[in-house]
């Protein structure tokens, strides 16, 4: 279900079956897995790899360098970077390119959970299962079946969950 006069899908996307976008979507360069879902206000960019059966809420930034496996949830307004020193211009004052600045990847694992306004910095893993609380601020790995949460995230322990 693609309602194409409210979204903007460049025609290198690659779509799997039952693929579910809704209005105001930009995607370019990317490839999204059957029977996923790409809520309103999203961005996804080029190289970006999602996976079968994930969901991605409205508001997300998914930008290049990231790979999202199978039944990943992302929440609303999750904002991924690839750039650890991101500057507008050159040592020089020039504005920068694509040349000037490395893309670092990201690995989110089958079934992993980020909440919403998430923020996903670049180079770390979130482990298969894992869960990053709402308004997380992911600076380093995340192993699997972890919960994580707070700026820097850090585990939470299994009995505060039990409260």
């Amino acid at each position: 279900m693609v309602n194409a006069e409210f979204a903007r899908i460049a025609p290198d996307v690659k779509l799997g079956r039952d693929v579910r976008i809704y209005a105001f979507v930009n995607l370019y360069g990317c490839e999204i897995g059957d029977e996923s879902k790409v809520g309103t206000f999203v961005e996804i960019q080029k190289g970006v790899r999602i996976g079968r059966r994930v969901k991605v809420s409205s508001h997300s930034f998914i930008c290049e360098g990231v790979t999202i496996e199978d039944e990943v949830f992302i929440g609303h307004g999750v904002m991924f970077i690839n750039d650890k020193y991101p500057r507008a211009t050159t040592g020089s004052g020039a504005l920068q390119t694509e040349t000037d600045w490395v893309c670092i990847p990201t690995l989110v694992k089958a079934r992993a959970s980020i909440g919403s306004n998430a923020t996903i910095l670049c180079g770390v893993t979130i482990g298969e299962g894992a869960l990053v609380g709402a308004g997380s601020v992911v600076t380093r790995d995340v192993p699997p079946g972890a919960i994580v949460a707070g700026n820097p995230a850090r585990p939470i322990p299994s009995k505060e969950m039990r409260k």
